[in-house]
């Protein structure tokens, strides 16, 4: 496997099109030999910050007949490190809780392992609040709003050593009126010109009081001299980046596909709630194209996708039209953390469709848990590997056959855990 692209999530189960490419591997392609770190939290769902426990196992497979228990297995991850990281090869890229140095990490015998550390030069980052693009394989582009948050700064890392090859701060300054930049933003490198794509809004005041600009902004950097060349509101006219407050930290919200067309994960508010999009720009553009949407038919807010190649999107959705009872027995909008309202489907970019996933010819049920990326690809095998939280059974992963349409059963998880994120790792060459 040359490159494990990891997040990204929809659903979806159906017959496969014979006019399409098979998507399986390379048979001259390299297979790098691989395994799965499963993560699950206890007590409640994670994300957004929650107090809670977390914990991290490996496994060399996800294949059913196997019951995953955390009991004894796997370590809490969150009292040094963080569920928020990056992920390349068989390494976690991240800041630490001590939030004064970039850590090169290795999950190895179910402990996370420094392999190499930079401290803070110039420019310092808080643990889970920056976001990232890959330049090449071992030139990484961190970047946030500063202290103030009245700034954007960058930093660019050679993840071979963490050496810090230069480090500043964007050219873009507060509009009037404007206190603070969203903490992380979105960011995106397009090879064909060398560009970065930085997606950022405006915010006044502070935490759940804060009022947003109307739109984000499109900003063109110069990837070598890091100059910015443009900065615009996004000419779709749409309200927030999804997961922009970890910048693609827990949940993958950006792609290109294979003509170099970037799509991004947005919302806006509506009257009937946070209404997803899935919006692009057109490769040799610098701005959205007003006209399009990936996401056809909204039934409430995009979380996560991942490209599976041939225009097929693996996402992850909220159903705003699904409802549950409050704790005074009122029924309210599913729409909290721990709702089951989450379901997974396939985009299909070509026809401007997607389709739900299934399992025995049943739609499987809704799930609970929004954040982080619940899904993994694996490049090779040709196919998606996705968890679910439903309300009348233990958690499990599933897995997809891209090729044939087809979903069986993976591991389940013993009872008292709640299935968080699925990553695959590359394993060290015997």
């Amino acid at each position: 496997m040359m490159l494990v692209a990891l997040v990204m999530v929809t659903s979806f189960t159906g017959c496969k099109d014979d006019d399409d490419p098979d998507p399986g591997p390379d048979p001259k392609e390299e297979v790098n030999p691989y395994h799965f770190d499963l993560t699950v939290t206890v007590g409640k769902q994670g994300g957004m910050g929650r107090d809670v426990t977390t914990i991290m196992q490996s496994l060399e497979s996800l294949a059913e007949g196997q019951v995953v228990d955390f009991k004894n297995r796997g370590s809490e991850i969150n009292a040094d490190y963080s569920m928020e990281a990056i992920v390349r090869g068989k390494y976690y890229y991240q800041v630490p809780v001590s939030a004064d140095r970039f850590s090169k990490l290795q999950f190895v015998s179910n402990r996370m392992q420094v392999v190499q550390s930079q401290p803070f030069v110039k420019n310092t980052y808080n643990t889970r609040q920056y976001t990232h693009a890959w330049l090449n394989d071992k030139t990484l582009v961190i970047m946030a709003a500063n202290g103030d948050k009245n700034g954007i700064v960058w930093t660019k890392l050679n993840t071979d050593d963490m050496s810090i090859l230069a480090e500043g701060q964007l050219n873009i300054a507060l509009g009037e009126g404007w206190d603070a930049f969203t903490t992380s933003g979105i960011l995106a490198y397009r090879q064909s010109d060398n560009k970065l794509f930085y997606f950022y809004y405006q915010k006044k005041g502070s935490g759940r009081k804060a009022v947003n600009e109307d739109y984000f902004h499109v900003v063109v950097i110069n990837a070598e001299t890091m100059a910015v060349e443009q900065d615009q509101i996004n000419a779709a006219k749409v309200a927030e980046m999804a997961g922009s407050a970890y910048g693609e930290l827990l949940q993958n919200t950006v792609f290109f596909d294979e003509n170099d067309n970037l799509y991004l994960v947005s919302f806006s508010d509506t009257e009937i709630g946070e209404e997803g999009r899935l919006l692009r720009i057109n490769k040799g553009s610098y701005n959205f194209d007003p006209n399009y949407n990936g996401f056809a038919h909204p039934d409430g807010k995009l979380l996560t996708v991942q490209y599976l190649g041939n225009g097929k999107v693996f996402a992850y959705s909220r159903n705003d039209a699904v409802t549950e009872l409050d704790s005074k027995g009122k029924e309210v909008k599913a729409t909290s953390i721990d709702s089951y309202s989450h379901y997974y489907s396939v985009i299909d970019l070509n026809s401007n469709s997607r389709v739900r996933m299934t399992f025995n010819g049943q739609e499987i049920p809704y799930s609970s848990g929004r954040f982080s990326q619940r899904s993994a690809f694996v490049k090779s095998e040709g196919k998606v590997y996705f968890g679910v939280n439903t309300a009348n059974a233990n958690p499990c992963v599933y897995v997809y056959d891209v090729a044939t349409g087809q979903v069986t059963k993976g591991v389940d998880i013993a009872e008292g855990y709640y299935f968080e994120q699925i990553r695959v790792l590359e394993e060290d060459k015997k």
